[in-house]
C-alpha cells in the first residue's frame, strides 16, 4: 500500500514499478492505481508522451503497468484482496482520499506493508505513521498499525541543500534578502546558514504573522 501524491509522484512510482518488473527485480504482482486525479494525470502523460523524455515504450509501460481503479465499487474491493498486490492511492500524506479506506482495512494486518514515498508534514497521518505511532484515527475509529512501515527517502521530488545553493548561484545578482518559507525549522535554519556562508547573502526564516515589505 503506497500513499502517493496524485500528480507527479504517482506517475514516477508507476514508471519505477514498470522498470523493476522489466528487469525482473520484483515479482510480476498486480498493481492498482486508485485515485481519480492520478488516473487522469497518468493518461495526460501518456497522451502527450512526445513532450517529455520518456520513450514511447517507457510511457506505455508506465500507463499499462497498473489497473486503473475508477469506480467506488472497485475501490472497496481492493480492501478485500486475497492475493499479494500493490495499491497506489492518494493522498501522499494520508490526509484524505481513497487511501484512508485502504489504511483502515489493511494497516492492522502485519502481513501488509505501508510504503511512504515523500515528505510527511508534521501533524499528518503519514508523519505519525512514519514516527512509529501504533494507532491512527481514521473516520472516527482508532486503527491499529501492525503493518510494516517503509520510507523511501530517495523518492522525494524536492531539491536537496546542495542543489538549492547551486540554483541560487545562477541568479544574475544577489537579492537584498532571501526568505526560506518551506521546510522544518531545523533543516531550514541549516540551509539559511549554508546560504549565508557559501553565497554571502542575507537569509532569514519568517515566523508566523511576520510581515515583510517588498520594494521594487
Amino acid at each position: 500500500m503506497i500513499p502517493a501524491f496524485a500528480v507527479g509522484r504517482a506517475q514516477l512510482l508507476l514508471y519505477t514499478i514498470f522498470r523493476l518488473k522489466q528487469r525482473g527485480a520484483i515479482p510480476d504482482l498486480p498493481v492498482f492505481l486508485n485515485s481519480p486525479m492520478a488516473i487522469n494525470t497518468t493518461e495526460i502523460y501518456h497522451r502527450y508522451r512526445a513532450l517529455h523524455r520518456l520513450t514511447p515504450e517507457e510511457c506505455r509501460g508506465m500507463h499499462e503497468v497498473a489497473k486503473m481503479v475508477r469506480t467506488v465499487e472497485e475501490s472497496r474491493a481492493l480492501s478485500h484482496l486475497r492475493y499479494p498486490a500493490v495499491i497506489v492511492s492518494a493522498s501522499g500524506m494520508a490526509t484524505g482520499g481513497r487511501v484512508l479506506h485502504h489504511l483502515k482495512a489493511l494497516a492492522p494486518d502485519r502481513r501488509n506493508t505501508i510504503v511512504l514515498v515523500g515528505y510527511q508534514a508534521g501533524g499528518t497521518r503519514g508523519a505519525r505513521i512514519l514516527a512509529g505511532e501504533r494507532s491512527i484515527r481514521i473516520f472516527g475509529d482508532d486503527v491499529t498499525i501492525n503493518a510494516e512501515v517503509v520510507s523511501l527517502q530517495g523518492m522525494s521530488a524536492h531539491a536537496d541543500a546542495r542543489q538549492i545553493v547551486d540554483w541560487l548561484r545562477t541568479a544574475p545578482r544577489p537579492p537584498r534578502s532571501l526568505y526560506l518559507t518551506h521546510g522544518e525549522p531545523g533543516p531550514a535554519d541549516a540551509l539559511r546558514r549554508r546560504i549565508e556562508a557559501e553565497l554571502g547573502w542575507t537569509a532569514g526564516i519568517p515566523v508566523l504573522g511576520q510581515s515583510v515589505m517588498i520594494e521594487p
